[in-house]
C-alpha cells in the first residue's frame, strides 16, 4: 500500500482506533521496505564477495545451476566462518578457519573426499599384525617440539583434488620422510602408483573410493619400492591400469608397525624420534573443511570415527 493512499484514507476516518490502525499499517509497510532493503544489500554484498571469492581460487562452473549451488554454499561457509572467528578473537577456540579453496564444496561432497577406510573387524590380515612400537630407552631426549619441514623431511603441500585419495598421500607423506631421514635425499613419491595398482585383491583400496595406508605400505613393500611422483604423475582420478616401472622407483619399505589408536604419547614419541608419521583422524566437521591457521582441537572429534588419512 502506498503512502499516498493510506493518507487519503486516513483523512475518510474519525475515530482513535482506526487512525491507530492506519498508523500500524503505516508502520508494516516501511519496516518490510526496510527489510526488503536489507535483504536486498545482503544478497548484492553476498554475490560480489562470491565473484571475488571466484577470482581469487580460479573457480569456474560447468552451468549456472552448479554456480547458484557453490554460491550457497559458499554463503553458508562464510556465516560459519564468521561466528567461529568470533570465537577465536575471544579466545574459545584455539585455530582459525577462513575462505580456503573448499569453501564453495557443499558439505556433503566434502565428506566424499576423505577417503580412510577402516578396516571393520579382523576383517584384514596383514603381515605386520604382530609387530609393536617399541619407544626408546631414554625418554628425556625427546624434544618438546620438532618440526621436520626444517630437517628436510617433508615435501611441498600437495592437493588430492577432488578424490578420495588421501590414504595414498598419508602413506606417501610418512615414507618420504623415512627416505630422506635414512639417505638424505627428499624424493617426492607418486599417490597415482599407489591408487592404480593397489585397486582390489590382494591389497583391497579402492583408488579414488577410498583406501587404506597400511595396504599401501604392503604393497610397496611387496613390490619392492613405488614409483617418483615425477615419473608417475598424479591424475586424481582411478587409471585404467597399473603403470608402475621398475626403473622409476623412487623408495621403498621394509615393513611398517601400527602404533595403538589413541595413544597419544606413543604418537608422540614416534613423531618425535622416528619423523614425520601416517595417521587417519576424524575430518568430517565444517572446522576442519575450512581450516586455515593455528592447533586444531574440535570439540565433536571422534577417536573412532576416522575417515581422513
Amino acid at each position: 500500500m502506498k503512502w499516498r493512499s493510506i493518507r487519503s484514507l486516513h483523512s475518510s476516518f474519525s475515530s482513535s482506533s482506526e487512525s491507530n490502525d492506519l498508523e500500524e499499517i503505516r508502520n508494516e509497510q516501511i519496516r518490510e521496505n526496510e527489510n526488503e532493503f536489507e535483504l536486498r544489500q545482503l544478497i548484492e554484498r553476498g554475490f560480489a564477495d562470491w565473484q571475488a571469492y571466484k577470482e581469487k581460487h580460479g573457480k569456474s562452473y560447468p552451468n549456472q545451476d552448479e554456480d547458484n549451488e557453490r554460491m550457497l554454499a559458499y554463503l553458508s561457509a562464510k556465516q560459519f566462518i564468521e561466528k567461529h572467528q568470533r570465537d577465536y578473537t575471544e579466545g574459545r577456540v584455539s585455530f582459525q578457519v577462513g575462505e580456503n579453496h573448499m569453501a564453495d564444496l557443499p558439505f556433503n561432497q566434502y565428506r566424499k573426499l576423505n577417503g580412510f577406510k577402516r578396516p571393520l573387524g579382523d576383517a584384514v590380515t596383514r603381515k605386520n599384525a604382530s609387530s609393536t612400537f617399541l619407544p626408546p630407552l631414554n625418554m628425556y631426549a625427546i624434544p618438546e617440539s620438532v618440526d621436520w619441514r626444517d630437517k628436510g623431511l617433508v615435501t611441498s603441500v600437495k592437493n588430492q583434488g577432488m578424490c578420495g585419495s588421501c590414504w595414498a598421500f598419508s602413506a606417501t607423506g610418512a615414507l618420504e620422510g623415512q627416505h630422506s631421514r635414512k639417505l638424505g635425499t627428499l624424493v617426492s613419491l607418486s599417490e597415482q602408483n599407489l591408487i592404480d595398482c593397489t585397486k582390489g585383491e590382494p591389497y583391497g583400496n579402492m583408488g579414488c573410493n577410498g583406501g587404506l595406508m597400511d595396504n599401501a605400505f604392503q604393497y610397496i613393500e611387496d613390490n619392492k619400492g613405488v614409483d617418483t611422483e615425477n615419473s608417475y604423475p598424479y591424475k586424481a582420478k582411478n587409471g585404467k591400469k597399473c603403470l608402475f616401472k621398475r626403473s622409476n622407483v623412487g623408495a621403498t619399505d621394509t615393513g611398517y608397525v601400527d602404533l595403538p589408536s589413541g595413544d597419544e604419547d606413543k604418537l608422540k614419541i614416534a613423531v618425535a624420534t622416528q619423523g614425520p608419521i601416517s595417521v587417519a583422524i576424524d575430518a568430517g566437521h565444517r572446522s576442519f573443511q575450512l581450516y586455515t591457521h593455528g592447533v586444531y582441537d574440535e570439540e565433536a572429534c571422534s577417536p573412532d570415527n576416522l575417515d581422513h588419512g
